[in-house]
């Protein structure tokens, strides 16, 4: 299994890492997600699809807060994964965050995983 870092970027209020994990990037935002930070979520998850990942895997157990601006960057990434033949799974999301998720019902076109161990076991897009 690769679990080499592939790259990383930081503001003061949201870190997100990414790492290639067998055919999946994962990518693992910390902090709170909104209007100042977006960009640095939404450019890691351009960067996955255009080096080729379909399958991307966010980590939100890190994730603090996400409003309205966070969501719009994954349903964005959600959009590219799927016309790639992918997806995007999100695993492991806090209350506060999966709240957010329900209020939506974004949560019904994301696939949902209680970890990223079983993101990651999961074989589907």
């Amino acid at each position: 299994m690769d679990r080499g870092t592939v790259g990383s970027a930081q503001s003061g209020r949201l870190l997100v890492e990414v790492r290639e994990e067998g055919l999946s990037a994962v990518v693992t935002p910390a902090g709170e997600l909104d209007h100042h930070t977006a960009d640095l979520l939404r450019e890691p998850l351009e960067e996955c699809l255009a080096k080729g990942f379909s399958r991307l895997v966010v980590d939100c157990s890190g994730l603090d807060f996400c409003d309205s601006t966070g969501l719009n960057v994954l349903l964005g990434a959600r959009l590219k994964a799927d016309a790639a033949g992918g997806g995007v799974h999100l695993a492991g999301m806090q209350p506060v965050v999966a709240r957010v998720f329900e209020i939506t019902g974004a949560e019904a076109v994301f696939t949902l995983h209680d970890s990223l161990e079983a993101a990651l076991a999961d074989d589907s897009g």
